[in-house]
């Protein structure tokens, strides 16, 4: 079995100019959809502040796919939370398209970050077009795990998965190791978040039902369709509410504070070009 790892590096090195070229085609490709419209910080549902949440990440935690924040994935999350916990839920992105890991991990050390118990990551992607191996993505998403902690003093993390490849529109041989190096990546993180109490994984729970022309993806085959985020939100909030959040300490001096003080405008980086 040792050697089918071995053989994949060596074909996927012979097919690196290739891949490379197909790579960049694509990503000119995928960055015609903007970001969505809408502030990167909010507040869903009323009462209380039972939860506050950090989405951090890529593309897709900015939200591409949708017209609005309230249609991707952050305002999707924040009132699922809301409707489950019966009160309300403070949260933030720090995301941008085509950020690596190590781009995130940046972005949490240099801006100002509210308070945080759960943080949420879509990263990897990127990483993995830029052909980097699992195990070194892995210990950069430990530097950003613990950046999260020191900065917003976040309690737990939830890593989801990478997306099914498989079903995007891309070229051979790009598909076939991108596909390839997906699968390697989630089996590494699966195994990996194992090791400590406080982080998680969330598959795609809906992977098979992601066809590049499926009316649930966005209008480039590429990114989520507000109906994607709507189901993610969900798979997360039921994650977040019935296994997380029983684990959070009892009192936080925060999530005692009415949600209007918590919000303040911090700093926002500018769009990737």
């Amino acid at each position: 079995m040792a050697t089918i790892p071995v053989l994949f590096e060596a074909i996927r090195f012979l097919l690196t100019p290739v891949i490379r070229w197909q790579g960049l085609q694509v990503r000119q490709r995928a960055e015609r959809l903007p970001e969505p419209q809408g502030n990167r910080e909010g507040v869903s549902g009323t009462g209380r502040v039972c939860l506050r949440v950090l989405i951090v990440g890529d593309s897709s935690a900015a939200g591409v796919g949708a017209h609005t924040q309230a249609q991707a994935l952050s305002g999707r999350l924040g009132e699922a939370l809301s409707q489950r916990l019966g009160g309300a839920v403070v949260w933030q992105v720090v995301a941008r398209r085509g950020d690596t890991t190590v781009d995130s991990t940046h972005a949490l050390q240099r801006l100002s970050l509210r308070p945080a118990d759960v943080m949420v990551t879509t990263v990897g992607i990127t990483d993995l077009v830029g052909q980097m191996p699992p195990q070194r993505w892995l210990r950069h998403l430990d530097a950003l795990d613990r950046a999260a902690a020191r900065h917003a003093g976040v309690h737990h993390i939830v890593h989801c998965g990478l997306p099914p490849v498989h079903s995007f529109p891309l070229p051979n041989p790009l598909r076939w190791v991108l596909s390839n190096g997906q699968q390697r990546y989630n089996r590494a993180l699966a195994e990996w978040v194992e090791r400590w109490p406080e982080r998680w994984w969330l598959p795609i729970p809906f992977e098979n039902e992601l066809s590049s022309d499926s009316v649930l993806m966005a209008e480039d085959g590429f990114h989520p369709g507000p109906a994607v985020y709507a189901l993610w939100a969900e798979q997360l909030a039921g994650m977040i509410s019935t296994q997380i959040v029983p684990r959070l300490p009892a009192t936080t001096p925060t999530r005692a504070l009415p949600a209007q003080k918590l919000l303040r405008k911090p700093p926002r980086r500018e769009p990737r070009a």
